[in-house]
């Protein structure tokens, strides 16, 4: 290259070495995941986790190496002083941005990990959602322990806001009774999130009674708690709400039910011959779990006889589902066979003596 070439080119070197590294950076992000796109999934035993480091660790790669490459050639540029230390700063708070969200990332990964080994999609599903439970609230307690981190570690960068840590030091008792005052709510509702987590009184997909409302457990965050109701509707509580006020939780041990048909009928009405029916009904739906089936006479009223059909399901869906099956069938079968033992009104005349 000629000298003056050389002279023209000189001023822009920093910069064109600075936008090849870059490139190399991003391109370098761009070969390392395509190989293990490639290669690695046929060679493990364990694909979708492989899948998953590769998902979720790609775009923050592509923020970190290009970094990291431009951080190794900083040193050798000739740039001013002034321009370097800037240059510095901003790589550094770079950085520190693209390790956050690898290690966000990271996390993500640990969660996909352990709810691939255990799926939910299974009729006895307690183990499994107690740990999907607990592993998504923990996430979301390591993730804002990263951030909070990451922004002390980016604010520690700025010369000014280190030069006030005395000041700040010696106001610290002033300042924590305040915070502690105004945010006691919030770490009390961070701290029922924690409980919620390890104590467990609720667990993703579990069937609860909340406000009059039925329906599952849909979401568990660290502040309030998606109770997805049977309608479609949402019911949205604070997480404190499952630590300070009672609940029904029908999945708390075990997802088995037992649901029960009531049927006012006359007091002519043949128990035995309803029993039997109630046993027939039962042994032909798949919705029994075969656990338990039976009929008594829980009451009489002054103008009918309470019979109550008891019966197991495995889940609440499927109780659902056969108390409203025993119920039409157990009334079309007293119809067909036994009109007269439907409720009615008696009304007696007695006849004149002396007619």
């Amino acid at each position: 290259m000629s000298p003056d070439a050389q002279k023209l080119i000189e001023p822009y070197l920093p910069l064109l070495i600075s936008l090849v590294s870059v490139a190399a950076g991003f391109l370098a992000s761009g070969v390392i995941f395509f190989t293990l796109q490639r290669l690695i999934p046929g060679k493990t035993d364990d694909p979708d986790l492989v899948r998953s480091f590769i998902a979720r660790l790609k775009k923050p790669a592509r923020t970190f190496l290009p970094a990291l490459a431009l951080k190794i050639v900083q040193p050798s540029l000739n740039i001013p002083p002034g321009i370097s230390s800037t240059l510095d700063h901003i790589l550094t708070i770079w950085l520190v941005g693209s390790l956050t969200f690898l290690a966000v990332r990271g996390v993500s990964i640990l969660k996909d990990y352990v709810i691939g080994r255990y799926q939910v999609d299974q009729r006895d599903n307690l183990q499994a959602r107690k740990i999907h439970t607990q592993i998504t609230v923990f996430q979301k307690i390591v993730v804002v322990v990263i951030f909070l981190i990451a922004f002390s570690t980016m604010l520690m960068t700025f010369d000014k806001v280190r030069h006030l840590g005395t000041s700040i030091l010696a106001s610290a008792g002033i300042i924590s009774v305040i915070i502690g005052i105004a945010a006691q709510k919030s770490i009390g509702t961070l701290i029922a999130g924690l409980q919620i987590a390890i104590t467990q009184p609720i667990r993703l997909d579990d069937v609860v009674i909340v406000e009059g409302e039925w329906g599952k457990i849909e979401e568990i965050t660290l502040t309030y708690v998606v109770v997805k109701i049977w309608d479609q509707r949402r019911l949205v509580l604070p997480i404190t709400y499952f630590l300070e006020k009672p609940f029904q939780n029908w999945t708390r041990t075990t997802s088995e039910l037992m649901g029960t048909v009531y049927l006012y009928l006359d007091y002519t009405v043949p128990v035995d011959s309803v029993r039997e029916e109630l046993d027939r009904i039962l042994r032909d739906t798949p919705l029994w779990d075969g656990r338990v089936g039976s009929v008594v006479v829980t009451d009489a009223t002054d103008r009918t006889a309470v019979i109550r059909a008891l019966m197991s399901a495995a889940d609440s869906s499927a109780a659902w589902d056969l108390r409203c099956h025993v119920r039409e069938r157990l009334i079309d079968f007293l119809r067909k066979n036994f009109p007269d033992a439907l409720p009615r009104f008696r009304l007696e005349l007695e006849k004149d003596a002396r007619s």
